[in-house]
Protein backbone atom coordinates (compact mmCIF):
# COMPACT_ATOMS: atom_id res chain seq x y z
CA UNK A 1 0.00 0.00 0.00
CA UNK A 2 3.01 2.24 0.75
CA UNK A 3 4.42 1.80 -2.73
CA UNK A 4 1.26 2.54 -4.36
CA UNK A 5 0.38 5.48 -2.36
CA UNK A 6 3.96 6.87 -3.21
CA UNK A 7 2.98 5.81 -6.84
CA UNK A 8 0.15 7.76 -6.74
CA UNK A 9 1.73 11.35 -5.29
CA UNK A 10 4.70 11.04 -7.52
CA UNK A 11 2.08 10.67 -10.53
CA UNK A 12 0.26 13.95 -9.70
CA UNK A 13 3.78 15.26 -9.21
CA UNK A 14 4.35 14.61 -12.16
CA UNK A 15 1.22 15.76 -13.73
CA UNK A 16 1.71 19.30 -12.00
CA UNK A 17 5.39 19.65 -13.48
CA UNK A 18 4.45 19.00 -16.86
CA UNK A 19 1.83 21.39 -17.03
CA UNK A 20 3.19 24.59 -15.28
CA UNK A 21 6.83 23.71 -15.42
CA UNK A 22 7.68 22.51 -12.13
CA UNK A 23 5.95 20.98 -8.78
CA UNK A 24 6.96 17.49 -8.38
CA UNK A 25 9.38 17.47 -5.70
CA UNK A 26 7.18 20.40 -4.50
CA UNK A 27 3.97 17.65 -4.23
CA UNK A 28 5.21 14.83 -3.29
CA UNK A 29 8.16 15.37 -1.13
CA UNK A 30 6.32 16.04 1.85
CA UNK A 31 3.88 13.31 1.24
CA UNK A 32 6.41 10.64 0.69
CA UNK A 33 8.80 11.73 3.52
CA UNK A 34 5.82 10.50 5.88
CA UNK A 35 5.94 7.29 4.09
CA UNK A 36 9.63 6.42 4.33
CA UNK A 37 12.28 9.38 4.99
CA UNK A 38 14.78 7.50 2.33
CA UNK A 39 12.11 8.69 -0.20
CA UNK A 40 13.62 12.20 0.12
CA UNK A 41 15.84 13.32 -1.63
CA UNK A 42 17.57 10.91 -3.71
CA UNK A 43 14.42 8.79 -5.03
CA UNK A 44 12.41 12.16 -6.32
CA UNK A 45 15.39 13.21 -7.66
CA UNK A 46 15.59 10.57 -9.81
CA UNK A 47 11.99 10.85 -10.87
CA UNK A 48 12.44 14.69 -11.73
CA UNK A 49 15.39 13.66 -14.01
CA UNK A 50 13.33 11.11 -15.86
CA UNK A 51 10.41 13.54 -16.21
CA UNK A 52 12.79 16.38 -17.30
CA UNK A 53 14.34 14.40 -20.22
CA UNK A 54 10.31 13.49 -21.62
CA UNK A 55 9.71 17.08 -21.06
CA UNK A 56 12.93 18.50 -22.59
CA UNK A 57 12.16 16.02 -25.66
CA UNK A 58 8.60 17.56 -26.28
CA UNK A 59 9.54 20.88 -25.55
CA UNK A 60 12.79 20.89 -27.84
CA UNK A 61 11.92 23.37 -29.83
CA UNK A 62 11.84 26.20 -26.76
CA UNK A 63 15.32 24.67 -25.42
CA UNK A 64 17.49 27.98 -25.38
CA UNK A 65 21.27 27.68 -23.48
CA UNK A 66 22.01 31.29 -23.35
CA UNK A 67 21.65 31.86 -19.43
CA UNK A 68 21.46 28.54 -18.18
CA UNK A 69 25.48 28.04 -18.14
CA UNK A 70 25.48 30.42 -15.46
CA UNK A 71 22.59 28.87 -13.35
CA UNK A 72 24.14 25.37 -13.81
CA UNK A 73 27.59 27.12 -12.34
CA UNK A 74 25.88 28.30 -9.70
CA UNK A 75 24.34 25.10 -8.63
CA UNK A 76 27.83 23.17 -8.16
CA UNK A 77 28.48 25.42 -4.71
CA UNK A 78 24.48 25.59 -4.18
CA UNK A 79 24.56 21.70 -4.57
CA UNK A 80 27.59 20.95 -2.17
CA UNK A 81 26.16 23.45 0.40
CA UNK A 82 22.50 21.42 0.69
CA UNK A 83 24.61 17.87 0.93
CA UNK A 84 26.14 19.55 3.96
CA UNK A 85 22.98 20.36 5.24
CA UNK A 86 21.62 16.79 5.11
CA UNK A 87 25.03 15.67 7.11
CA UNK A 88 24.11 17.77 11.01
CA UNK A 89 20.24 18.30 10.11
CA UNK A 90 17.77 15.93 11.80
CA UNK A 91 14.73 14.05 10.53
CA UNK A 92 12.15 16.45 12.46
CA UNK A 93 13.76 19.85 10.96
CA UNK A 94 14.36 18.34 7.97
CA UNK A 95 10.20 17.79 7.71
CA UNK A 96 10.01 21.43 8.61
CA UNK A 97 12.55 22.52 5.95
CA UNK A 98 10.91 20.84 3.19
CA UNK A 99 7.11 22.11 4.62
CA UNK A 100 8.76 25.59 4.26
CA UNK A 101 10.00 25.26 0.80
CA UNK A 102 6.94 24.26 -0.51
CA UNK A 103 4.96 27.14 0.70
CA UNK A 104 8.32 29.04 -0.31
CA UNK A 105 7.74 27.84 -3.72
CA UNK A 106 3.90 28.69 -3.63
CA UNK A 107 4.23 32.07 -2.62
CA UNK A 108 6.87 32.65 -5.78
CA UNK A 109 4.52 31.24 -8.12
CA UNK A 110 2.07 33.51 -6.91
CA UNK A 111 3.96 36.61 -6.80
CA UNK A 112 3.51 39.85 -9.27
CA UNK A 113 7.65 40.27 -9.63
CA UNK A 114 8.98 39.93 -13.17
CA UNK A 115 12.47 39.51 -12.70
CA UNK A 116 14.57 39.26 -15.93
CA UNK A 117 16.54 36.40 -16.27
CA UNK A 118 20.38 37.92 -16.14
CA UNK A 119 23.38 36.12 -16.28
CA UNK A 120 23.43 37.47 -12.62
CA UNK A 121 20.10 36.71 -11.20
CA UNK A 122 20.78 33.17 -13.34
CA UNK A 123 23.88 32.79 -11.27
CA UNK A 124 21.78 33.21 -7.38
CA UNK A 125 19.10 31.04 -8.62
CA UNK A 126 20.89 28.41 -9.76
CA UNK A 127 22.74 28.33 -6.31
CA UNK A 128 19.41 28.44 -4.42
CA UNK A 129 18.57 25.73 -6.92
CA UNK A 130 21.31 23.50 -6.05
CA UNK A 131 20.77 24.39 -2.06
CA UNK A 132 17.32 23.58 -1.80
CA UNK A 133 17.27 20.81 -4.58
CA UNK A 134 20.15 18.32 -2.71
CA UNK A 135 18.71 19.38 0.40
CA UNK A 136 15.11 18.41 0.42
CA UNK A 137 14.58 17.49 -3.53
CA UNK A 138 12.86 20.75 -4.00
CA UNK A 139 14.95 23.13 -6.40
CA UNK A 140 12.45 24.47 -9.16
CA UNK A 141 10.93 27.21 -7.09
CA UNK A 142 14.40 30.08 -7.88
CA UNK A 143 14.52 28.81 -11.53
CA UNK A 144 10.72 29.34 -11.43
CA UNK A 145 10.72 32.86 -10.00
CA UNK A 146 12.81 34.05 -13.17
CA UNK A 147 10.73 32.28 -15.94
CA UNK A 148 7.84 32.34 -14.87
CA UNK A 149 6.19 35.75 -16.59
CA UNK A 150 7.87 33.74 -20.02
CA UNK A 151 6.01 32.37 -22.72
CA UNK A 152 4.54 28.85 -21.21
CA UNK A 153 6.55 26.32 -23.56
CA UNK A 154 9.83 28.46 -23.39
CA UNK A 155 9.20 28.04 -19.16
CA UNK A 156 8.37 24.33 -19.33
CA UNK A 157 11.27 23.54 -22.01
CA UNK A 158 14.38 25.25 -19.93
CA UNK A 159 13.55 24.41 -16.38
CA UNK A 160 13.22 20.70 -17.76
CA UNK A 161 16.83 21.04 -19.27
CA UNK A 162 18.40 22.98 -16.60
CA UNK A 163 16.16 20.07 -14.13
CA UNK A 164 18.05 17.71 -15.89
CA UNK A 165 22.00 18.79 -15.29
CA UNK A 166 21.06 19.54 -11.83
CA UNK A 167 19.25 16.27 -10.87
CA UNK A 168 22.62 14.13 -12.14
CA UNK A 169 24.58 16.89 -10.05
CA UNK A 170 22.88 16.56 -7.54
CA UNK A 171 22.79 12.73 -7.48
CA UNK A 172 26.38 12.81 -7.86
CA UNK A 173 26.55 14.68 -4.55
CA UNK A 174 24.40 12.65 -2.66
CA UNK A 175 26.09 9.41 -3.59
CA UNK A 176 29.47 9.66 -1.11
CA UNK A 177 27.16 10.63 1.92
CA UNK A 178 25.43 7.42 1.49
CA UNK A 179 22.06 9.67 0.30
CA UNK A 180 21.53 7.75 -2.91
CA UNK A 181 22.52 3.97 -2.75
CA UNK A 182 21.03 0.79 -3.49
CA UNK A 183 17.82 1.22 -1.20
CA UNK A 184 17.30 4.37 -2.75
CA UNK A 185 17.57 3.19 -6.14
CA UNK A 186 15.10 -0.05 -5.60
CA UNK A 187 12.74 2.84 -3.83
CA UNK A 188 13.07 4.80 -7.47
CA UNK A 189 12.21 1.87 -9.30
CA UNK A 190 8.69 1.51 -9.29
CA UNK A 191 7.67 5.46 -9.39
CA UNK A 192 9.57 5.67 -12.97
CA UNK A 193 6.26 4.39 -14.01
CA UNK A 194 3.92 6.53 -12.12
CA UNK A 195 6.27 9.64 -13.57
CA UNK A 196 5.86 8.54 -17.03
CA UNK A 197 1.87 8.14 -16.17
CA UNK A 198 1.44 11.63 -14.74
CA UNK A 199 3.27 13.15 -18.18
CA UNK A 200 0.96 11.42 -20.22
CA UNK A 201 -2.10 12.70 -18.11
CA UNK A 202 -0.67 16.11 -18.44
CA UNK A 203 -0.17 15.95 -21.93
CA UNK A 204 -3.90 14.94 -22.73
CA UNK A 205 -5.42 17.56 -20.30
CA UNK A 206 -3.12 20.56 -20.96
CA UNK A 207 -5.17 20.15 -24.27
CA UNK A 208 -8.79 20.51 -22.62
CA UNK A 209 -8.32 22.93 -19.98
CA UNK A 210 -6.78 26.69 -20.02
CA UNK A 211 -3.01 26.99 -18.22
CA UNK A 212 -4.21 29.17 -15.86
CA UNK A 213 -6.84 26.85 -14.13
CA UNK A 214 -4.33 24.05 -14.24
CA UNK A 215 -1.85 26.25 -12.58
CA UNK A 216 -4.22 27.93 -10.11
CA UNK A 217 -5.68 24.16 -8.78
CA UNK A 218 -1.86 22.87 -9.04
CA UNK A 219 -0.46 25.71 -6.60
CA UNK A 220 -3.58 24.38 -4.33
CA UNK A 221 -2.26 21.20 -3.82
CA UNK A 222 1.21 22.43 -3.21
CA UNK A 223 -0.18 24.56 -0.25
CA UNK A 224 -2.03 21.70 1.35
CA UNK A 225 1.30 19.83 0.78
CA UNK A 226 3.17 22.17 2.40
CA UNK A 227 1.03 23.14 5.33
CA UNK A 228 0.68 19.51 5.95
CA UNK A 229 4.79 19.18 6.11
CA UNK A 230 5.16 22.16 8.37
CA UNK A 231 2.19 21.11 10.66
CA UNK A 232 3.58 17.96 11.04
CA UNK A 233 6.74 19.35 12.78
CA UNK A 234 4.26 20.97 15.55
CA UNK A 235 2.34 18.46 16.28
Amino acid sequence: MDVLLACFVVMIGAFVQTAIGFGLAVIAAPILYFIDPYYVPAPITTCALVLSVFNVYSYRGHVSFRGLGMAVIGRVPGSLLGAALLLWIDKEWLALWIGLSVLGAVAVSLSSLRWQPTPGRMLAAGFMSGFMGTSSSIGGPPMALLWQHQEVSLIRANLAAFFIVGCLMSLVVLAPLGQFGLRQIVLSIPLWPATFAGFLLAQWTMRQLPHRQLRLGSLALCTVSGVAAVLSFWF
